[in-house]
């Protein structure tokens, strides 16, 4: 009975990491056009090859309140599968929980399956929708973005570094993607920018839309990213 109990609170847990955020922020995700972080992987592997690998992660954050915002996952679903039979590792950013926000449990979860790319020589694939760090995690989800970099420098020439830019990304958020091989970004849907438009007219009262200053034209152009 205790075996049955166990697996059936397994089952629960995976029914709930599959949740993300919940149905309302799910459904603002769709009214958007886009398609959440496991659908997005789903599509992009070969179907039934996805194996993930920390499911049940969650911060360990106690400031404002957050204590009391756990979400299985964290925010960020990685694993591996196959692309035409072909072995790849991926995570992709899930911006119903925390807007996709980038924790330390966050980052860890990344670096994990970067480091696991590397020793096995398969592809690391990363589908990008994230506000940047998690600034109530302070200096942690800073220097989870550090931990990223790193591996970003040591993985390259070595494997295959994808980046793909799935919606409006700010910050650290962007200066990973950039340092990778390949870089894909949406037309009207992804942006790449160090702060958003409202901060530039904060600073600088200057005012920019989000396609002059981190749309894809923007970057082909100009930046190249």
């Amino acid at each position: 009975m205790d075996k049955e109990l166990a697996l059936e609170k397994l089952n629960s847990y995976r029914d709930e990491s599959k949740q993300g955020g919940g149905e309302k922020r799910i459904k603002a995700q769709h009214d958007k056009g886009k398609l959440t972080a496991r659908e997005r992987i789903d599509f992009l592997l070969d179907a039934g090859s996805f194996e993930e690998i920390d499911a049940f992660v969650q911060h360990r954050s106690k400031e404002f309140g957050l204590e009391k915002q756990k979400y299985l996952g964290d925010g960020v679903i990685t694993g591996f599968g196959y692309i035409d039979q072909r072995q790849v590792f991926v995570f992709a950013q899930d911006f119903t929980v925390f807007g996709g926000s980038l924790s330390e449990s966050h980052a860890k979860k990344i670096c994990k399956v970067m480091d696991l790319a590397m020793k096995v020589g398969a592809p690391i694939i990363g589908l990008n929708d994230s506000g940047g760090a998690r600034i109530q995690e302070g200096v942690d989800s800073l220097g989870g973005y550090a931990d990223i970099f790193l591996r970003n420098v040591m993985a390259s020439g070595v494997i295959p570094q994808i980046s793909a830019i799935m919606g409006p990304c700010a910050g650290g958020a962007v200066y990973s993607p950039a340092m990778t091989d390949f870089t894909f970004m949406i037309k009207n849907t992804s942006y790449m920018f160090v702060t958003g438009p409202n901060v530039v007219k904060t600073g600088t009262h200057e005012e920019v839309s989000q396609v002059e200053l981190g749309g894809g034209m923007t970057h082909q152009e100009k930046s190249g990213v």
